[in-house]
């Protein structure tokens, strides 16, 4: 379940989170306002909040509900994305603007500028946040526990308190060292060969 959990989170919130960083760089006006205030909203009220608020908020404003999981994914999705969207920002004003006007001149378009030229250097620079972001989410994924999903730690708390032992929370403790050794050993590869081509 927390595998689950942090790969669906993954999958939505990384390209959901590159969409709200450009709309919080919009010269819209009202664009970047309401990205600003979601992602205010988003960074500045607790994870835990979140999901119970995505939980029940829907059946108390409209009538409506929906399964425990979906709303985890939902709640996750929101947050992370949030997150995300104000690294890749980040990465993305760090590129000096002589690379779009050298692209220009060269005459390449916006597009191939984009994904050959500036992409990769934004991937470099953003990274080490990248990952440390990736690593809590593994963290993050027990607190599904919140809402009722039953995941690796509210299973080991039961387990735990039937046998009256601390060795199964133990044990996910060191579930979630491990996820977070292979999510960290991944990055330091990825670094290393993006080192390696420069």
């Amino acid at each position: 379940m927390n595998i689950k959990i942090f790969a669906l989170t993954l999958l939505f919130a990384l390209p959901l989170g590159f969409i709200v960083a450009k709309g919080r760089m919009s010269k819209l006006w009202p664009v970047k306002t309401l990205v600003n205030i979601y992602i205010q909203i988003m960074r500045g009220t607790p994870l835990i909040l979140q999901l119970i608020f995505v939980y029940f908020a829907p059946y108390y404003i409209l009538g409506v509900s929906y399964d425990r999981f979906t709303a985890v994914i939902i709640a996750f999705v929101i947050n992370y994305a949030a997150y995300f969207a104000e690294i890749y920002r980040s990465g993305l004003q760090a590129i000096d603007k002589g690379q779009y006007e050298a692209s220009r001149v060269l005459g390449f378009n916006k597009l191939y500028t984009f994904f050959h030229i500036i992409l990769p250097q934004v991937f470099k620079i953003i990274l080490p946040a990248l990952a440390g972001e990736v690593i809590t989410l593994v963290k993050d994924t027990a607190l599904a526990q919140t809402i009722g999903v039953a995941e690796l730690f509210r299973a080991a708390q039961n387990a735990a308190s039937r046998e009256f032992s601390t060795m199964p929370i133990f044990i996910a403790g060191v579930f979630f060292f491990v996820m977070n050794y292979l999510v960290s050993k991944f990055f330091n590869i990825v670094e290393d060969k993006m080192n390696y081509y420069d």
